[in-house]
């Protein structure tokens, strides 16, 4: 494995500021065209859920200095249209403003990737996207319901445009690693300003944090996160899966700014309860997750069932809280 660098920066000022100090210690060669694969895992703009517009407007501005073209991108969720959560969310126009393109890669041509010594075959991508010059991953920093947490890495699977990406869930610690090696990700700058603790990725609490991670190395941002966060990154499948893949050693990365004893916090740990248990369960299953995830109509019955018996449970344990709402398969 390279040496590789980690910079945790607090942001105090303005972001602008803080990510332009940051990437100055990142040799980001001047490219022709860059994309930039945001989280924009929701229809509306959520603090802790969805890439902070402002960062991405600030970085944006700063790399279309020094580039031709500079386009932000993500795909269709499971129940929604990129198209519009580009633009209830405000990134289209904040993009725009910041002299950028925005880009939906499930109305993207598609590129056939086939795939060696892997339990997945081949994977389809987006032409704008294996055509880019660099790329740049812009994660959010949070725990995850099904994956205990989720970041730079995980972020790369929404580069997978079809709606039917969810059938790979099975495989997911191999298609995350052929991703990332695939994409290799010249840059990540990992949105810690508001993050998310408890059921995310889109039903948790947020977290000011006020940070922002950047590096050369997406799994090395995401081993600083984790300890930001308290959790143990070889605890978390993928992340083990793309390490030892790899030879990632921690002792090859190099932190810098920011101590992570001055900020770390022990993050609240997702929920697990009987619906996401059984989603795991169906996970582990190609042909379950083909027969249970087929249909919309059919997941949105089930999402009214497990809404049905969060309020039973809650009725039961108050304590609880209140039922949050079933989230989207991703």
């Amino acid at each position: 494995m390279k040496q590789c660098r980690v910079e945790i920066a607090h942001v105090q000022d303005s972001i602008a500021e803080t990510l332009e100090k940051s990437l100055r210690n990142f040799s980001l060669p001047k490219k022709k065209r860059i994309f930039l694969k945001a989280n924009i895992c929701a229809p509306k703009y959520m603090p802790g859920v969805v890439t902070t517009p402002q960062l991405l407007y600030d970085l944006v501005s700063q790399l279309r200095d020094s580039n031709e073209e500079v386009m932000v991108g993500e795909s269709d969720g499971y129940n929604y249209l990129c198209r519009l959560a580009l633009k209830e969310t405000g990134i289209e126009a904040t993009v725009k403003k910041a002299g950028g393109t925005v880009v939906n890669l499930s109305e993207d041509r598609l590129v056939e990737v086939n795939l060696r010594d892997s339990s997945v075959k081949k994977l389809l991508l987006p032409k704008t996207l294996m055509e880019a010059d660099a790329v740049v991953d812009v994660p959010v920093m949070k725990t995850h319901e099904y994956k205990i947490y989720t970041g730079a890495i995980k972020n790369l699977f929404g580069c997978i445009p079809d709606e039917r990406r969810i059938y790979l869930h099975p495989h997911l610690p191999e298609v995350l690693f052929q991703l990332y090696h695939i994409l290799s990700p010249d840059l990540t700058v990992m949105d810690a300003i508001v993050a998310m603790e408890g059921n995310g990725p889109t039903a948790g609490k947020p977290v000011k944090m006020n940070l922002i991670l950047t590096s050369d190395d997406a799994l090395s941002v995401d081993t600083a996160a984790t300890k930001l966060m308290g959790l143990n990154w070889r605890q978390i499948d993928y992340l083990a899966h793309v390490a030892r893949k790899t030879g990632f050693r921690e002792e090859n990365v190099t932190l810098t700014g920011c101590r992570i004893a001055d900020h770390a916090r022990k993050f609240e740990l997702p929920n697990r309860d009987l619906p996401v248990e059984a989603q795991l369960q169906i996970y582990k299953s190609t042909l379950m997750t083909k027969v249970f995830f087929r249909s919309l109509k059919f997941v949105k019955v089930l999402q009214k069932v497990v809404i049905a018996y969060r309020k039973t449970a809650n009725r039961k344990n108050p304590s609880e809280g209140l039922p949050r709402k079933p989230q989207a398969p991703s």
